[in-house]
């Protein structure tokens, strides 16, 4: 393959991994705490591209565009006023702490709510754990109030307090789905988190849609001037090919 061809299929690969990436931003845009996937770009280099075979007629080796990673956005999303009691949201850095099928899931959605046996849960279904790493449970007939600081209250009296934690290293967080994390570092143990926590709010996902969408529209335009490079690599090369049987005859 020439190198336009291989340029261009590069980009195109890198563009349908960005276009993968935005449809899941945008497919979570309602997810309350969401924090959006963004690309980083690099230039691959490969060592065969070192060798004179691989190098343009500049004498400078070919580079071709791919991601070299997905990074998240951790940065705060607006909070948004819902009145729902079991409604939470965390103003700073942190997060809440559930009990996942395979251990502790970290996530900033604060879309709980009560289970039949009284036990604060995601809309999954995960156990919200408290300081002690145990679930909250409270009495269903009556009200509950949540300070800033995570203290769960009842009738006046303190029933529970949030776990609410603070990955200092969020690299160390695996996205699993949607707006949960695992920490796939062990060694790194979380801290306590400083963070507000707002009663009857949600916080909303930290990207704007029509941006996101502006964006998709961008990349498919981009992977269509790819695609159409491609094209014209492949009619070059054909008509190199007949040019060099037409000399042959």
């Amino acid at each position: 393959m020439d190198n336009l061809t291989i340029t261009a299929a590069s980009g195109m690969k890198a563009r349908i991994q960005s276009l993968e990436m935005l449809a899941n931003n945008l497919a979570n845009q309602s997810s309350a705490g969401y924090k959006a996937d963004r690309e980083f770009y690099s230039l691959y280099l490969s060592p065969e591209a070192l060798a004179s075979a691989g190098a343009t007629a500049s004498g400078l080796p070919t580079t071709m565009p791919v991601i070299e990673r997905h990074w998240t956005d951790f940065s705060q999303g607006m909070l948004q006023e819902t009145g729902n009691p079991t409604h939470l949201a965390l103003q700073g850095d942190g997060f809440f702490v559930v009990r996942g099928a395979n251990g502790p899931l970290y996530t900033r959605n604060g879309d709980f709510r009560l289970s039949p046996t009284g036990e604060l849960v995601t809309r999954e279904g995960y156990a919200v754990m408290d300081t002690r790493n145990r679930p909250i449970k409270l009495d269903v007939t009556q009200s509950v109030e949540f300070s800033p600081t995570g203290e769960v209250r009842q009738q006046g009296s303190s029933i529970s307090q949030l776990q609410l934690v603070d990955i200092r290293q969020p690299e160390a967080l695996n996205k699993t789905s949607g707006a949960y994390f695992s920490l796939s570092t062990p060694a790194t143990p979380p801290a306590p988190s400083k963070a507000e926590l707002h009663q009857g709010k949600l916080e909303a996902a930290n990207f704007s849609t029509p941006s996101a969408a502006v964006r998709l529209i961008s990349v498919m335009r981009q992977f269509e001037t790819l695609q159409r490079a491609v094209q014209i690599g492949g009619e070059m090369g054909r008509k190199t090919v007949e040019e060099v049987a037409r000399v042959g005859n």
